[in-house]
């Protein structure tokens, strides 16, 4: 008897529950979205990695998801003459982007960590209203503001100069406001407090112990600011008429425009190769900071 009632319970134990059945539903639903939208952001780079190696008769010879079937690597040539092609105007906008990247993005972090900290730390009047400010600016997009600020620099004389792409990049309401949530969380008041009993400055407080426990929320802050500075296209579009002082973001639209033309697809494959080696730059970005990203993303997951 008793050996019977044991069969039938384990029996019964085979038998997956209503909610485990659900749970992997969901599973599979999920592991299935996550496969598309991996597939949605790898073709594209894919196509970039392949269309690459091509010469420029095997880009509109050859499927465009496969090598050139004439057996062709022309990954090299393509590197040449993309930074030998115009006297080499690819690397000045290189330079141009690395110049807004780490004066803009680099100056961006820098006062979203400063406004930030002192909203999340310090009482004052008027400190609701800067909220409501800050939350009304992050729901404006760049782009709303483009023009407005193209008629300012205008009549300051700042247009057509690095200036006029800088100056705006440095305001990050975003990032302001994602470093205000994470110093009133990642910040305790009674350390600050502790540091001022024993004579500290709010300079040494801020710099000797708050920018420690800021460190993953800043390359958090850097990261997205990064993105958004060398992804800007039309403020610099609007900005810049000097080809000189073009990012790479306009300056590739520039090539494309001409590979449109009749007559210019033969700078088709530059734009593929340039297009190219500006995502691996911001591929490199994101792993040199992987780590502290990670960091900054479990910070507060875990109680002691």
């Amino acid at each position: 008897m008793t050996t019977t009632l044991s069969h039938r319970s384990e029996d019964l134990t085979d038998v997956p529950a209503p909610a485990t059945k659900k749970r992997r539903r969901g599973s599979i639903l999920l592991t299935v979205l996550t496969a598309l939208v991996s597939l949605y952001a790898l073709v594209p780079l894919a196509y970039l990695v392949i269309n690459s190696t091509k010469t420029q008769q095997g880009l509109f010879t050859s499927f465009g998801l496969w090598f050139d079937d004439g057996g062709h690597f022309a990954l090299w040539d393509n590197l040449r003459e993309t930074f030998t092609y115009q006297d080499g105007i690819f690397l000045r906008w290189l330079g141009n982007t690395a110049l807004y990247t780490v004066l803009g993005a680099g100056g961006a972090t820098f006062f979203a960590v400063l406004a930030g900290y002192g909203l999340a730390k310090f009482d004052f009047p008027g400190k609701r209203g800067v909220f409501a400010i800050v939350i009304g600016a992050v729901a404006v997009p760049p782009t709303a503001l483009a023009v407005p600020t193209f008629l300012m620099f205008s009549k300051m004389g700042l247009t057509n100069t690095p200036w006029a792409v800088i100056i705006p990049s440095l305001v990050a309401p975003f990032g302001l406001y994602l470093m205000w949530t994470f110093s009133a969380q990642a910040i305790p008041t009674e350390m600050l407090e502790a540091a001022r009993m024993d004579g500290a400055s709010e300079m040494r407080t801020f710099f000797r112990i708050s920018v420690p426990l800021l460190a993953p929320g800043i390359v958090t802050t850097l990261l997205f600011t990064m993105v958004a500075t060398m992804n800007n296209y039309f403020l610099p579009l609007i900005m810049l008429k000097n080809p000189d002082w073009y990012p790479l973001t306009v300056g590739l639209n520039a090539w494309n425009a001409q590979a449109a033309t009749a007559g210019g697809q033969a700078v088709f494959n530059l734009v593929i190769t340039a297009s190219l080696i500006t995502i691996i730059l911001l591929l490199a970005a994101f792993l040199l900071l992987q780590r502290y990203w990670q960091s900054g993303l479990a910070a507060g997951s875990v109680k002691e």
